[in-house]
């Protein structure tokens, strides 16, 4: 009787251990669904999503991927002790499947650094396809990462794409191997001039847990001198870079996200250079919560492309100086609206550059004044007299110009950050 009731007791042990096995695992998974939520998440980079285009320079949007794997290098702005990622959709024409997804701390070029690399999840899944127009964020990743270290995203698309979304001047090398390589230690992807690109695909964001949860970040809003045109590839040295160093320096760091795209407008859209300023200003610089102040740098386009008949600088409407500034007050609205405090910052000087003219140098003079003057925006960034040259003012200084005399080169943009008043900085 003891062995057929020890039997009975045994058979129903194991009769019961899938349910166990099965309800320890939906908690395991409540756990980790519950950990996900309840931490606290704060956006260390991110890019403006644009159309597939050609851009300032080749690159891989309009051919998009097929089969291949695309590894990416950026500088966050924020630390913590995990990270995610978020992909954007917006501009495909069909879904986006990735197959696999890692993140790793960066090493020189394509490398990444021993012992760093995470596998990504999406919904504990590797894979992930993410709808026409949408965007989805991975799950955490246990890494212990700190402000200003680079972050290497590698992703496996293993479908044909079609074009691709991007933010096609990202001044950071992009690399591509064929097949899955999102393990592989960096020696798979070519390192030649003709095998890069220096654009982004997909990623608009990373994100990091486990530091305070403040409203404190930056954003920098607007075109190409934002974006870093002229500071260099690779170099972490357009002038948000430089502020987010300068806050650091000082003691108060939090993180800073570019939001520039190369020959954006405020008040008109383009098919190269993005939906205009007032359309994507909600969803580039205002969606974060934690955001707690912008900097706007923006309508020398608006500006200048009227002053050349060239395809790529279309539309190219004559705007008065009261469309400019009422361009400028729709901003502040949006910033207002969302308890958001928002610097207005003087265009810079571009005698020299292929469109200026004296109409052009007119309007900047009178928008410039009245950034300066009318007390609409929360606090004013000088950019203009910080860069411009002391003998001719409408003159970017030699030992700024990149070349072009229109966008500053390293130099430069470190005057500009300098010319931020940190205590205007909510």
């Amino acid at each position: 009787m003891r062995k057929l009731m020890a039997a009975t007791v045994g058979f129903a042990l194991v009769a019961a251990t899938p349910g166990i096995a099965l309800a320890a695992r939906e908690r395991a998974e409540r756990t980790e669904r519950g950990t996900q939520a309840a931490r606290q998440w704060t956006a260390a980079w991110a890019a403006a999503p644009q159309r597939p285009s050609v851009g300032f320079e080749p690159n891989w949007s309009e051919q998009g991927f097929s089969g291949q794997t695309v590894r990416q290098v950026m500088r966050i702005t924020a630390g913590g002790s995990a990270v995610r990622v978020r992909l954007s959709n917006r501009y495909g024409a069909s879904p986006l499947k990735v197959a696999a997804m890692t993140v790793a701390k960066a090493g020189r070029g394509p490398a990444v650094r021993p012992g760093s690399l995470r596998h990504l999840t999406f919904g504990r899944s590797r894979s992930v396809v993410v709808p026409v127009g949408g965007q989805v964020v991975s799950d955490g990743a246990e890494l212990k990462v700190a402000p200003l270290e680079s972050l290497t995203v590698t992703m496996y698309l293993p479908e044909t794409t079609g074009p691709a979304t991007a933010h096609l001047q990202g001044y950071a090398t992009a690399y591509r191997a064929q097949g899955d390589r999102t393990a592989d230690a960096g020696g798979a992807f070519p390192t030649g001039a003709e095998k890069v690109t220096h654009s982004r695909y997909y990623l608009s964001g990373i994100d990091v847990a486990g530091g305070a949860a403040r409203r404190d970040t930056v954003v920098a809003f607007g075109d190409s001198i934002t974006d870093g045109f002229g500071a260099g590839n690779d170099t972490d040295a357009r002038y948000p870079d430089a502020l987010a160093e300068r806050l650091a320096k000082a003691g108060r760091p939090r993180p800073v996200l570019n939001a520039g795209i190369g020959g954006n407008m405020i008040l008109s859209d383009s098919a190269w250079f993005g939906d205009r300023g007032l359309d994507r200003f909600r969803r580039d610089a205002l969606a974060d919560p934690r955001v707690g102040t912008v900097v706007v740098l923006h309508g020398l386009n608006d500006i200048g492309f009227s002053e050349v008949d060239l395809p790529t600088y279309k539309p190219n409407p004559d705007r008065s100086l009261a469309e400019l500034v009422a361009g400028h007050r729709a901003l502040i609205r949006q910033a207002r609206a969302r308890g958001v405090k928002v610097i207005g910052a003087t265009l810079l000087p571009m005698k020299g550059a292929e469109y200026h003219t004296p109409r052009s140098a007119e309007k900047i003079r009178r928008l410039n004044h009245w950034i300066r003057t009318s007390g609409e925006y929360d606090a004013v960034a000088d950019f203009n007299r910080a860069v411009a040259d002391p003998r001719d003012p409408e003159r970017l200084r030699a030992a700024f110009d990149s070349g072009d005399h229109k966008h500053p080169n390293a130099a430069g943009y470190r005057a500009m950050a300098d010319a931020v008043d940190l205590a205007e900085i909510s």
